[in-house]
């Protein structure tokens, strides 16, 4: 459809930098304003408005990017947006977010902790006085309960609420929801320096003043500099230098889960990272949900869970906890148990061809990415249907490297790119791995369902959150690793579908959703803060969760044991008011 072509051709133009863009304009330009022409004689619209309408559409999706219409001369005239424009899609997209009615009646099922803590924030919210809150609550407290509440009854009021999250899948959870990275324009190198990417007189800028209040969920995940980057950038919007320049912000999160990665960074790194020990901590006022409403279902999985969390199980000799064998699968022959495994939590793969929205309540989750593609591998392989391989296109930065690296490029996997050999086929799930439209749900971190391939661009379904069952198209794009991967010698571009099987993810990538089957493989060791909480508790109940532990030599048979790595210091810090 042309909305979907402009839409397209807006992301082309920001990661493809095209060498002649007005060229491309010029020859699409019929199938690109195709819709408007049909209702031209109906709306009387002049050539000039279905331009103007044409171009309008390219930078909405522009402007998510951080970009604009005018930068790559389209027509030969400088486009000035009207006044209504200006007031731009993004801001009237917010305001028109719809309002569930369930979210605004489920203030009467509030706990005692959950309504105080509902009453301080939306009380601040309608005075305008400003503030900053942190509320803190471990899985199983109703904190995503409690944000949905309080963003349906401040929007009810005609107020635009922003809720941002440290992760995609987090975000994607959530009315509105976007990438705190997205959102704010973070940097993805961090720093005591970064700035957040926002010019006073853009549309975000205008967006982020207009709010009443912003939401960060999983905040503890962050990096104190981020934060200090957004409190820097509220000041210098809002013109007040009062912290987070005098607006309504609420933190949100578990300290028990992951804390900030600090690449190669030690214990001492990593909690000196943590926003516990900036200097804004001490503005923070806190508010604390203890009540366990997973409890009244589950209470001795709850229990184990704040054992995990708070490192208060018991340890054996090796500083090891034991896993209840219900939770276990038994190690036998390492491919078997890996089998079992995989049967476990994808029974039947032609069943999730009818509903694949199941699938995506499923997941096998790893410490670290080295294990990843394997399973998504195998379990490409079982579902129905004809595969799609697309090869990426890697080029060398500099002419010289290329003839004689390109195989070694190709060879590479970077942490956040795609695969060089990507195999898809029709109802696999898939994680989106860069903001390709954030504000129509294309984040970071959101979960696709693929349902149409072709050569160069793939037809997908949202798979949750406020753009569940809308259809999108993910195309080719040049992608970089990451300039703090200092480790690839050979600076190089990888085209490819920013896209990655998502059967089986990292525990970190996994944090913000809970679902109905979760297998655990520790073929490695959790390795930091957190990890093996996060794992147990995307499971519903103690019923939906099972581990695989790989013994680390071959003559140990102990599968039950693994180690639970928890920094004290931490919860400690956290827990100080």
């Amino acid at each position: 459809m042309p909305i979907e072509l402009r839409r397209l051709f807006a992301t082309l133009l920001h990661y493809c930098r095209p060498s002649d863009p007005k060229k491309i304009f010029k020859t699409f330009y019929e199938k690109l304003s195709e819709d408007f022409n049909k209702v031209q004689e109906h709306l009387r619209l002049s050539e000039h408005d279905i331009l103007a309408r044409v171009l309008q559409g390219i930078n909405g999706t522009l402007e998510s990017l951080g970009r604009n219409k005018n930068e790559f001369h389209l027509v030969p005239f400088k486009y000035v947006a009207s006044e209504s424009e200006r007031y731009t899609r993004e801001i009237m997209t917010k305001k028109n977010i719809p309002v569930p009615e369930q979210d605004l009646y489920a203030i009467n099922f509030l706990n005692d902790e959950q309504k105080n803590a509902f009453d301080a924030i939306f009380n601040n919210a309608m005075s305008g006085k400003g503030g900053v809150y942190f509320v803190d609550g471990p899985g199983g407290t109703g904190k995503r309960f409690l944000y949905k509440v309080l963003l349906a009854h401040i929007r009810s009021k005609g107020f635009i609420a922003l809720i941002v999250a440290s992760s995609g899948i987090a975000s994607s959870g959530f009315l509105g929801g976007r990438t705190a990275h997205s959102r704010f324009k973070i940097p993805i190198d961090g720093g005591p320096k970064m700035k957040c990417q926002i010019s006073f007189q853009s549309s975000a800028a205008d967006l982020i003043r207009t709010s009443k209040i912003i939401i960060w969920d999983e905040a503890p995940m962050t990096d104190k500099y981020v934060i200090h980057a957004l409190n820097s950038l509220l000041q210098d919007l809002c013109e007040n230098h009062q912290p987070y320049g005098g607006k309504l912000v609420v933190f949100c999160g578990d300290f028990r889960q992951v804390l900030p990665v600090v690449r190669g960074g030690s214990r001492a790194e990593q909690v000196e990272a943590s926003i516990v020990t900036s200097p804004l901590w001490e503005y923070f006022i806190k508010l604390k949900l203890r009540i366990n409403m997973r409890a009244r279902s589950n209470p001795g999985f709850v229990d184990f869970l704040m054992r995990i969390g708070n490192g208060e199980e018991p340890m054996n000799s090796r500083n090891e906890i034991q896993i209840p064998k219900p939770m276990l699968i038994q190690h036998t022959i390492i491919e078997e148990s890996i089998e079992e495994l995989i049967k476990y939590v994808y029974p039947n793969m032609d069943l999730f061809e009818k509903n694949p929205f199941e699938m995506i309540q499923r997941v096998i989750l790893f410490p670290k990415n080295e294990f990843v593609d394997d399973i998504n591998s195998k379990l490409i392989d079982r579902i129905p249907g004809e595969e799609q391989v697309y090869i990426s296109d890697a080029r060398a930065k500099s002419v010289i490297d290329q003839d004689e690296y390109v195989d070694y490029l190709n060879s590479l996997e970077p942490r956040g790119l795609p695969q060089y050999r990507l195999l898809l086929k029709k109802n696999s799930p898939m994680i989106l791995l860069r903001n390709i439209n954030p504000v129509e749900g294309l984040c970071n971190g959101t979960i696709l369902i693929c349902k149409q391939l072709t050569p160069n661009v793939v037809g997908a379904i949202i798979a949750i959150g406020q753009y569940k069952g809308k259809h999108v198209w993910i195309p080719r794009i040049p992608l970089e690793p990451n300039p703090s991967d200092n480790k690839y010698l050979i600076p190089f571009v990888r085209r490819q579908l920013s896209l990655r099987l998502c059967f089986a993810i990292t525990i970190n990538k996994s944090q913000g959703q809970t679902l109905d089957c979760v297998g655990i493989y520790l073929r490695r060791l959790v390795f930091t803060h957190g990890q093996l909480y996060v794992a147990l508790s995307r499971a519903k109940n103690g019923n939906k969760v099972k581990l695989l532990i790989i013994p680390p030599t071959y003559n140990d048979p102990k599968t039950e044991y693994t180690t639970n790595i928890v920094y004290n210091e931490i919860l400690v810090k956290a827990s100080c008011t």
